[in-house]
């Protein structure tokens, strides 16, 4: 029994920086009742331009340091870590009892739901786009859909910066929303497939035809991870109940309480923690 108690920990979310905080939010918000845990990697950022082995190598540290502080299960709340690193350490790196999942998958298994004209456009980070992981995961589940990618290298910036409203905002993404949209007239859904977007969608819909769905992950992963839980009562059973939240970053934990704002909606304490 005394083993058995030791086995039960909180949720891990991982992210390269701040990003997967609206993925945590909207998490937080659907399944209130888990603890968790967050780190963010922010000394290492950026991911999105690091090679995969890197990517795989950063990931798996920071991984087996949330298994370290009591974590079963994982969540890679990081499109370029999902995309790079998530489908190595599932085959090759987990401890028995131990899981990790991505955001990738919970967005491109339901994508069919949204789509009548079976033409798809990704927006992403360079490193996502690259990896042609949501092309390879959309087209597995649903030959035919068309999917169109294109990538966004300053919107983290733009996010990160808290220039959401200003007109260099603007001038990005209705440039590169253009471009997305002039590969296929008949694009009729759009994956933000980076977790900073969502905090970009005031913006975005000035320059979306209304008649696209636009699709935030934060909600899809979130529901996911309800049925999951759901199905896999070994990890729901070892996954803790008190409402309670850390946030761990590899940084400078003042700059990451002042930034995690922006994308939590809530104040927040940080600590410091070294992965490597």
């Amino acid at each position: 029994m005394e083993q058995e108690k030791k086995q039960i920990g909180p949720i891990g979310i991982f992210d390269s920086g701040y990003g997967g905080l609206s993925v945590f939010k909207e998490i937080k918000k659907q399944l209130p009742q888990y603890d968790y845990i967050y780190l963010g990697d922010n000394a290492r950022i950026p991911y999105g331009t690091r090679s995969f082995e890197t990517v795989y190598e950063f990931t798996k540290q920071c991984v087996f340091k949330l298994f370290d502080l009591g974590c079963n299960l994982v969540i890679l709340a990081c499109n370029t870590a999902s995309a790079k690193a998530l489908r190595s350490i599932q085959q090759n790196d987990l401890p028995p009892g131990k899981k990790v999942l991505g955001v990738i998958r919970p967005t491109t298994e339901i994508v069919k739901e949204f789509t009548k004209t079976n033409q798809v456009g990704i927006l992403a980070t360079t490193g996502t786009v690259k990896s042609e992981s949501y092309k390879i995961e959309i087209n597995k589940f649903y030959p035919e859909i068309k999917v169109f990618q294109h990538d966004c290298p300053f919107w983290v910036p733009l996010v990160e910066n808290n220039e959401i409203n200003t007109e260099g905002a603007k001038y990005f993404v209705e440039k590169d929303i253009e471009k997305l949209l002039k590969q296929s007239p008949d694009i009729d859904t759009i994956i933000l497939a980076c977790t900073h977007y969502p905090l970009l969608l005031p913006v975005i819909k000035q320059f979306v035809p209304s008649h696209i769905n636009i699709i935030s992950q934060g909600p899809l992963v979130a529901k996911s991870l309800e049925k999951y839980l759901d199905l896999h009562h070994d990890i729901e059973y070892k996954s803790s109940k008190n409402g309670s939240m850390q946030f761990y970053t590899t940084d400078d934990p003042l700059d990451f309480e002042s930034k995690a704002e922006i994308f939590f909606g809530q104040k927040i304490k940080a600590t410091h923690i070294k992965v490597s």
